[in-house]
């Protein structure tokens, strides 16, 4: 029988997620600043353009910071699974239309999956870098 000290990832696992889903937060902070227009078909009729993507980049480059910096690496793990469990929406209305942002119903649907592994990951994320629970 294993214990769950001998089954639980190192903490290099923990930072090279942390390192990885940094990476995504400040490309997508970056993106959003870059090249706005290509975020234009995901954001939803109601809301302005302009605010979702000035919204976006500050929320993304904060945790994507956050994610760098180790006294706040947990929260920024919080920040980013609360921020991908908030794109569910969003990617669902998108794979519902005649013609997805992201090309295809296919790519729609894998993007669905992507969104779950990152929600499941960054919840791993955080529960590890919990220092109660070392």
């Amino acid at each position: 029988m294993t214990t769950d000290h001998e089954t639980a990832p190192t903490p290099r696992a923990a930072l090279a997620l942390s390192i990885l889903y940094a990476i995504i937060m400040l490309g997508g902070a970056v993106g959003h600043v870059a090249s706005p227009e290509f975020y234009a078909p995901l954001v939803p009729p109601p809301i302005p353009l302009w605010f979702a993507n000035v919204s976006s980049t500050i929320v993304e480059a904060a945790i994507g910071v956050m994610l760098l910096v180790p006294k706040t690496r947990r929260l920024g793990a919080i920040g980013f699974t609360l921020l991908m469990l908030a794109f569910v929406p969003i990617h669902v209305w998108d794979a519902l239309k005649d013609q997805p942002a992201v090309g295809s119903h296919t790519a729609a649907a894998v993007r669905l999956v992507v969104q779950a592994l990152f929600i499941t990951g960054g919840v791993w994320l955080a529960r590890r870098l919990d220092p109660s629970r070392r």
